[in-house]
């Protein structure tokens, strides 16, 4: 079966994890669809919304951690024991495709405190209707980082093919991209893994209709 012939509709993904190893989707329970279909109904407050959608971006944020580089290390407990452990390997950062993207950043930053985050901003030309980049600021050595990418709402992909071209014209190697998404769409999947194979998507679902009106409904503006 291809994936144009995958039935998405009553799934959260996991058929296109068999085709595309490098898509992880949170592990489904009832918690994590009733954050999604609170965020999906148009009759959720504006106040509900940002509540729920911090909600999910925090457990998407956390599971997207899982995905960096660890290391062995070991520690002295308060009782003198040594404790076996693990910690980060170092150089990691967030890069937030603005504006829906921004609101990912309270969520990184509430897991790594002093995180430094990157923005990108794209934009349709109004006659082409072409996605462009029009801004970017990183750290400076982010071609020796993993990049947390933040982008909530994946529809096409081409926002974010966009943004990892940059990425990698700043050096970033593919493999240390991790998108880290709330919602994205079969076609955005295939868009994204078959022209980026070796950058991973982290997301909470995989449905043919994307809440599009996230980031108006997230920031007020809708």
């Amino acid at each position: 079966m291809g994936s144009a012939d995958i039935d998405m509709s009553n799934s959260n993904g996991l058929e296109y994890c068999k085709e595309y190893p490098r898509l992880k989707i949170l592990p489904a329970n009832d918690q994590i669809k009733e954050l999604q279909t609170i965020l999906r109904d148009r009759n959720t407050s504006r106040s509900d919304f940002k509540f729920y959608a911090d909600r999910l971006i925090r457990l998407v944020i956390e599971e997207s951690l899982n995905q960096l580089p660890f290391t062995e290390c070991n520690v002295i407990t308060p009782t003198n024991s040594t404790y076996n452990g693990l910690k980060y390997k170092s150089g990691n950062c967030g890069v937030s495709i603005v504006r829906s993207g921004e609101s990912m950043e309270q969520g990184l930053r509430d897991c790594c405190r002093s995180i430094r985050i990157g923005k990108i901003l794209v934009e349709s030309d109004a006659d082409t209707h072409e996605a462009k980049v029009v801004y970017a600021r990183f750290p400076e050595d982010i071609a020796r980082r993993h990049v947390l990418l933040m982008y909530p709402i994946m529809s096409t992909g081409n926002t974010v093919s966009k943004a990892v071209n940059v990425l990698k014209e700043h050096g970033v190697k593919e493999e240390c991209i991790i998108l880290s998404n709330l919602f994205c769409t079969p076609q955005a999947v295939q868009t994204i893994l078959q022209s980026y194979p070796r950058m991973k998507i982290l997301t909470s679902e995989v449905h043919p209709v994307a809440p599009n009106h996230f980031g108006q409904k997230y920031f007020g503006t809708d």
